[in-house]
């Protein structure tokens, strides 16, 4: 089965989502998502979503918030474009249904998180993605010319190259048609053609062993935006959150938000002393990257496996009204939050490099647009600061629909795609052969392509990494298509990516540490 559709969205996450509600009234709207409508990365986040609404907040104040996190690599204009739109994408949330909690006097409870210098963070509660995904969800169902397709796989975009046209990085003209994607309740194969495509798959957090990632994180837009030959960016910057809850066997592990910190829980070490004066005079609500390193070391040089969050000190009827579900986590683990010791760890968190998109959203393919995680557009430069990525989403939506409207009727339609050819394929006998595989990227990653990296690490991260390659490939083109199987050439040739991009930066940068290019 083929389709034709104006707008197709890979992704159905706060970017995706968003985006399909504004260029819906445009055209036809195809969103496909690999698992069910709510699974994504956007559910998991618990923080909330950064803007300035209130003095004695400030654009330039939150302007020099980002900047400073991203230390010197962010795009100063990017910055104050998306931070100057905060209050107009945040009340269009509002009136697609968002609720964000408030104070008895009507105004929003805004909290304060690291790296932050002021009250700025929206939230509900600690579950604020899931509320803001529950919201654009009823929205999108309302709309007719909408249709989700969940449990639908994306393998890869279509080019040029299926029509048996070379093209290569340097090739400065290449195009995306649709895509090739797996039904996975039939099974089957269908080929997608659109005159707009927008990638939104979110993260890549699932190529470590231990992320807050869900499952689906697993790289699938950078890795296919990457084969088809466009240009990705930062990924050597890959930020740990810090207060990951310590509970070994649990996958995702469960976030400890930032904002337990910026309510005043203080990180300790097991024997109960503080450590964070030691690294920053912010102390536990220094940026993440450097919370993160921090924890890292203290692991490290004691043999710990985790360190503590303390909260027993703040309100106790607060703590449990901000954080309810964080405090029944920890109660389903026997950790009552008002009186005992939280033990947390970092875990993989968040992508701040991707695809290389321009204000508009726009990859370096024609016709491909890219925003949310999956991307990479400036703002966040070396190290997100909390809760903007939630912003990035909804502003980056905006002004790649804005484009997209103005530009798909002068697309046409590919028609000479082939489809898929499966011939020669066979099912795999063994899937302990992928299963291998995935734990095997997983502890590459973390061993050698975490916190703290090296030369050493990062070149025998790259040697193991090539071999797996290799077999993978191989096992690719003889295999019929599962979603095992393209999820695990995602995350090799995204682990990849991160490898390279960390070996050509010979700095210490932002979330990029090495101990052969110590900072000054």
């Amino acid at each position: 089965m083929n389709r034709e559709v104006d707008f197709l969205i890979i992704g159905s996450g706060i970017a995706g989502l968003s985006y399909a509600l504004k260029v819906a009234e445009h055209g036809k709207v195809s969103m496909i998502t690999k698992a069910s409508e709510d699974e994504s990365n956007t559910k998991y986040a618990q923080g909330g979503i950064a803007a300035v609404m209130y003095s004695p907040d400030s654009i330039e104040k939150h302007v020099n918030d980002t900047l400073i996190a991203g230390d010197g690599i962010c795009d100063e204009e990017v910055v104050r474009m998306v931070i100057s739109e905060s209050a107009e994408r945040i009340n269009e949330l509002i009136c697609w249904g968002a609720k964000f909690d408030k104070t008895e006097t009507g105004e929003y409870d805004l909290a304060k998180e690291g790296g932050h210098s002021e009250h700025r963070i929206l939230h509900h509660k600690d579950n604020t993605g899931f509320e803001i995904e529950r919201a654009l969800l009823a929205a999108v169902h309302k709309h007719s010319n909408i249709e989700i397709l969940d449990h639908h796989f994306a393998i890869d975009i279509l080019t040029q190259h299926h029509l048996g046209i070379e093209v290569n990085s340097r090739t400065p003209d290449i195009e995306c048609y649709g895509a090739y994607v797996l039904d996975l309740r039939t099974n089957t194969i269908e080929k997608i053609l659109a005159r707009t495509i927008l990638m939104a798959t979110g993260g890549a957090g699932q190529v470590y062993s231990a992320t807050t990632n869900p499952v689906i994180a697993t790289g699938d837009g950078v890795a296919m935006v990457y084969r088809a030959k466009g240009r990705v960016e930062g990924m050597e910057f890959y930020q740990f959150h810090p207060t990951a809850l310590y509970n070994p066997g649990e996958s995702p592990s469960f976030l400890i938000s930032e904002a337990v910190r910026g309510f005043g829980g203080i990180l300790k070490t097991i024997d109960g002393k503080e450590f964070m004066q030691k690294y920053d005079p912010r102390k536990s609500l220094a940026p993440r990257d450097i919370v993160a390193r921090a924890i890292d070391n203290e692991m490290k040089t004691r043999g710990d496996d985790y360190v503590y969050l303390d909260c027993r000190h703040l309100d106790k009827q607060e703590l449990v009204k901000h954080f309810p579900n964080i405090y029944q986590k920890c109660l389903s683990l026997g950790l009552d939050m008002k009186t005992d010791f939280i033990p947390v760890l970092p875990a993989a968190h968040y992508m701040c490099g991707g695809i290389k998109v321009d204000k508009q959203g726009r990859s370096s393919i024609k016709n491909l647009y890219a925003i949310g995680e999956c991307s990479s557009t400036g703002l966040h430069g070396a190290n997100r600061l909390a809760s903007n990525s939630l912003l990035e989403a909804v502003v980056y939506a905006h002004h790649a629909a804005i484009d997209s409207i103005a530009q798909f009727k002068k697309v046409e339609y590919c028609p000479n795609i082939p489809d898929w050819n499966a011939e020669g394929t066979h099912y795999p006998e063994e899937m302990v052969l992928l299963i291998q595989s995935l734990r095997e990227v997983q502890a590459i990653m973390t061993n050698y392509v975490g916190i703290v990296r090296s030369d050493i690490r990062l070149q025998r991260a790259f040697d193991r990494l090539e071999i797996l390659y290799k077999e993978n490939e191989e096992l690719y083109l003889k295999t019929t298509i599962s979603p095992k199987l393209c999820e695990l050439r995602n995350m090799i040739n995204v682990a990849y990516i991160i490898i390279k991009h960390a070996r050509q930066r010979k700095e210490s940068r932002g979330l990029h540490y090495t101990v052969n290019y110590p900072r000054n």
